[in-house]
């Protein structure tokens, strides 16, 4: 029933899809290989019985939208053959109290029958970073994040928390998670790679195509440059049946 709570992600993208900082990529290589090497390490070497009671590997990604986040998640699952549910966590939190933790519980009592890789999209929605308690508000905020930190590391799968603002983040809470991804905002060379990796070989595609000049003058997140693309072979398929330049810049 877990779909009734989330939405299903069907994973796309492989490794060579995604363009990104060496460190980063190394990161999330890591995860994979902690993911699968639980077995060995928890059971095998002893490792879970003192100093890792909670199977769960919990992770942060942070970065504007568009950068990767989503797109990441999903290689993930795919190297790992696991499902992924992508949960908006804007529409969980809930102004009524107790109503958010039920919310947050449901989820998690599903997911554990199923192994699937949870991915709380919209974090901000719940993460704050915690300054003076002014009042009776601002202390239920943090019980409900203290609590999704404690659901993440009782649960015997992976979760993800998706943030677009890092700075907002309590140091107190990214301590308590395992991996922290920061994504950052391409700089020109890697829209340039961007640019060039997305755009599908199949499209018909005219000679005055600029994607030197793409890059530069637009300082875009790879999220936008593929919903131009997306539109600009629309516009094209509706006149004559190329992309040109005039496309991608309308």
């Amino acid at each position: 029933r877990l779909e009734s709570l989330a939405r299903k992600i069907a994973p796309r993208y492989r490794w060579d899809d995604i363009i990104l900082p060496e460190e980063q990529l190394t990161i999330l290589r890591e995860i994979v290989a902690t993911v699968r090497g639980r077995p060995r390490v928890l059971d095998e070497w002893g490792v879970g019985k003192k100093l890792a009671p909670n199977r769960g590997v919990t992770i942060l990604f942070a970065g504007p939208p568009g950068t990767g986040k989503t797109m990441s998640a999903g290689i993930l699952a795919r190297e790992l053959g696991l499902d992924l549910y992508k949960i908006d966590l804007s529409t969980v939190v809930s102004k009524y109290i107790g109503e958010t933790e039920k919310n947050l519980e449901r989820i998690f009592v599903e997911a554990e029958t199923s192994n699937s890789i949870l991915f709380f999209d919209e974090a901000d929605a719940l993460f704050g970073k915690r300054s003076e308690v002014k009042d009776a508000h601002d202390r239920y905020a943090n019980i409900e994040i203290s609590f999704l930190l404690q659901r993440m590391e009782a649960y015997n799968g992976v979760t993800i928390l998706a943030t677009n603002m890092r700075a907002n983040l309590d140091e107190a809470f990214t301590r308590r998670l395992q991996f922290a991804v920061d994504f950052p905002f391409p700089d020109e060379p890697y829209r340039l790679q961007i640019w060039k990796t997305i755009f599908p070989p199949g499209i018909p595609r005219g000679e005055d195509i600029n994607f030197e000049l793409l890059a530069r003058r637009f300082r875009l997140a790879g999220g936008n440059i593929r919903n131009i693309i997306v539109n600009a072979a629309y516009l094209a398929a509706a006149d004559g049946g190329v992309v040109h330049m005039s496309h991608i810049l309308h």
